[in-house]
């Protein structure tokens, strides 16, 4: 890219750079407009992330055929309060349990799934604090959230299939050095802060994992929109490049060690995409039913005037209803088990916490699919009309679904269940 390009990209406003545009860079996010509104009650949170929902639904289909970055939507959810609410009331937060974080995070993607996601490693990362950081790093980065900032991401890493992380923090002359480049970057688009997963090379002879929270705005951070899944359009899921970045030792936190005990960053983390699964496919069956009522048509072979009396129709539509009722509950379960174990972390609460979300995520995953699915087949051949969208819903559930493999959660939970094996703990069950 050119140095005019990119001067023109830096002028822009976000949505300039993102409505009409693809695999662009994207320049870092100013600062908050002003301190978000402090939530008082869990109460209080489920009642504005339903009131963002509302707000956020009827705008959803233009956002995803358009590939319109979400970038007013996410000022005002940040705004809102909602992305501090798991910040430890030790440091001024609301500490919601995990069951509303999962409630919230489920309203607003049966809005826009991509809206439900973008926060979902802003969660993982302040977990990933409460756990490993140290109290000054705590207060200083739950400060940052408290005042309006957000945490992207940039963990993951393509072109290699051995899953070794190859991003380096290194010593050099003038202190700390990140280099490396990371892609799947939910939220770094929109993010303040970016906390990178690098491996820290030091006096030992391996190195060690850890969680950079890289400032956006830092030297040598380059973030590019170029994220193209056909579903989840709208999340910012692009690339970050990191050529030397300056790094100061106090936003270096531990994450290896997080892993080699007991704690509960994964369950939390997977809680969250068993909400965003949920949410999608609850806001599939919503959207099934008037269309049902309003404009489909029954088969020939039922015997009947309208399709909100076919037989079969009413079977599919009940079986759908089920299985979104009973993933839900599963991921409330899921979220109370997981509440104990962050109160008292040991390696049998913590194995129960990730079995359990292990266990929400296979039913929201197929239950997810199921309502996606069913939306189109009951609907008829006129429910695949451009004009309706309603394909946004199975290429968002069909692709948040694809995240980590539900294969191998069937596989640790019987390997728990028969032979009392405690699940691998590095927060992708």
């Amino acid at each position: 890219m050119s140095d005019s390009t990119s001067s023109s990209l830096a002028a822009a406003t976000p949505a300039e750079r993102t409505s009409s545009s693809f695999r662009q860079v994207v320049a870092p996010v100013t600062a908050p407009r002003k301190r978000p509104h402090a939530i008082q009650s869990e109460a209080e949170a489920l009642a504005i992330a339903q009131q963002l929902a509302a707000q956020w639904a009827p705008g959803a289909l233009q956002r995803d055929r358009e590939r319109l970055l979400p970038w007013a939507e996410l000022e005002t959810y940040s705004e809102s309060g909602l992305w501090a609410i798991t910040v430890p009331k030790a440091f001024g937060g609301l500490q919601v349990s995990n069951w509303t974080l999962a409630q919230v995070i489920a309203t607003i993607a049966a809005a826009d799934g991509s809206l439900g996601h973008i926060p979902q490693n802003h969660f993982y990362a302040l977990e990933v604090l409460r756990v490993g950081g140290s109290e000054a790093q705590q207060r200083f980065f739950f400060e940052r959230v408290l005042a309006g900032e957000r945490f992207g991401n940039a963990l993951s890493e393509i072109g290699h299939r051995d899953h070794k992380r190859r991003t380096r923090l290194e010593q050099a002359a003038a202190g700390w050095v990140l280099n490396g480049e990371k892609f799947y970057c939910t939220g770094a688009i929109f993010a303040h802060w970016i906390p990178v997963q690098a491996m820290q090379w030091g006096e030992g002879p391996e190195p060690v994992s850890v969680m950079v929270f890289v400032p956006r705005d830092a030297v040598g951070v380059t973030v590019t929109d170029d994220w193209d899944g056909m579903g989840q359009r709208v999340t910012g899921s692009g690339s970050v490049a990191l050529q030397n970045v300056q790094i100061q030792p106090e936003w270096i936190v531990p994450f290896q060690v997080s892993f080699d005990n007991p704690t509960t960053i994964g369950p939390v983390a997977q809680i969250m995409h068993a909400a965003i699964d949920l949410g999608i496919g609850e806001g599939a069956l919503q959207a099934s039913l008037p269309y049902i009522r309003e404009q489909a048509r029954p088969w020939i072979d039922a015997g009947v005037a309208q399709a909100c009396d076919d037989p079969l129709t009413l079977q599919a539509l009940g079986e759908v209803d089920v299985r979104l009722h009973a993933a839900r509950a599963l991921l409330r379960r899921s979220a109370l088990i997981t509440d104990a174990a962050q109160a008292a972390p040991t390696e049998a609460s913590v194995a129960a916490a990730s079995v359990a979300v292990a266990e929400a995520r296979t039913q929201s995953h197929s239950a997810g699919l199921l309502a996606a699915n069913k939306l189109l087949e009951l609907g008829g051949t006129s429910a695949t009309f451009a004009a309706w969208g309603f394909d946004r819903y199975w290429r968002n559930v069909r692709t948040h679904t694809l995240h980590d493999p539900v294969r191998w959660k069937w596989h640790a939970i019987g390997n728990y269940a028969l032979n009392d094996v405690i699940p691998p703990r590095y927060g992708a069950l």
